[in-house]
């Protein structure tokens, strides 16, 4: 699950960068779009933001994810330890 918020991530730091070029771009180079600097610049910033978050979500399941299958595997090699005791 951690793999596609990655690519969400990768996906919107490839918009934001984008983005950035655009505001940088003449409005004559830009003809139907919004020539707006501004706005590219906040759009820029806004899926910056988005990316980054993106990518800690992603990482914060990744470490869930090991943690939980640390400690399933730590309840397996218990419950079969307590067995071979038995027997």
């Amino acid at each position: 699950m951690s793999r596609n918020f990655y690519i969400l991530a990768a996906t919107l730091l490839l918009f934001a960068l984008i983005s950035g070029v655009m505001s940088l771009l003449p409005s004559s180079l830009q003809p139907g779009l919004p020539a707006n600097g501004t706005l590219w610049r906040t759009m820029a910033l806004l899926l910056l933001l988005g990316g980054l978050g993106s990518a800690l979500i992603g990482m914060l399941t990744h470490l869930f994810e090991q943690v939980d299958r640390h400690s399933e595997d730590s309840r397996r090699e218990a419950r079969r330890r307590r067995r071979s005791e038995r027997n």
